[in-house]
């Protein structure tokens, strides 16, 4: 059955180079490989008529997401440097929306949440507004990292009322602790999130 269409939209999640490219400074091991996964589903949903959208970390140089400013990771996805631009290989065409996260220093891991550096509040990304504008009511998942990045946002678009599918072979793991990844996948299941698979080559 197709799953795409109309009210459906394609989320990229942080499909960039210092996630995805060996040299970047939080690598996840193998997610080059997903990215002909992910390209495939981008043509699939251009051509049912769906909204494809892509989040992209863009962070100030000093945030408290960083580990040296007192947050749990190496500096990453900083604006206008090499290792927050998209993955070369991967299909973004021109005047794609893109959902830019951090951009003035917020915490967070959700493409449509993020966590107020001073306040500590809840803040919403332009997301939730391009999905409404678009009459989205679906939205199918896919990038990095399948335990934080992704997870978060396909538990946000649970709590907004989207229907959300992650296609577990289209995403992959920090695996921090080994596991990470297949726990990250349960944990959306219970939360009455769709675990599926990308369309065969």
């Amino acid at each position: 059955m197709m799953r795409y269409g109309l009210g459906v939209a394609l989320l990229v999640v942080d499909v960039q180079n210092d996630f995805m490219d060996p040299r970047g400074t939080l690598a996840v091991a193998g997610a080059p490989s997903i990215v002909p996964v992910i390209n495939r589903e981008i043509a699939l949903a251009h051509a049912n008529g769906s909204l494809v959208a892509y989040s992209q970390d863009w962070h100030p140089k000093r945030t408290p997401h960083f580990a040296r400013d007192g947050g749990p990771w190496p500096v990453h996805g900083v604006r206008d440097t090499w290792g927050a631009e998209f993955y070369p290989t991967l299909d973004v065409p021109v005047g794609a929306p893109l959902i830019r996260k951090g951009t003035n220093g917020e915490d967070g891991y959700s493409a449509f949440t993020m966590r107020d550096a001073d306040t500590h509040e809840s803040v919403p990304t332009p997301l939730g507004t391009l999905f409404y504008e678009a009459g989205v009511e679906t939205v199918v998942i896919v990038g990095v990292a399948t335990d934080y990045c992704v997870k978060a946002s396909a538990l946000d678009a649970v709590q907004l009322g989207y229907s959300a599918t992650v296609l577990a072979d289209a995403v992959a793991a920090v695996n921090i602790v080994a596991g990470d990844g297949d726990r990250a996948l349960e944990e959306l299941a219970k939360a009455g999130v769709l675990i599926s698979r990308a369309a065969a080559r």
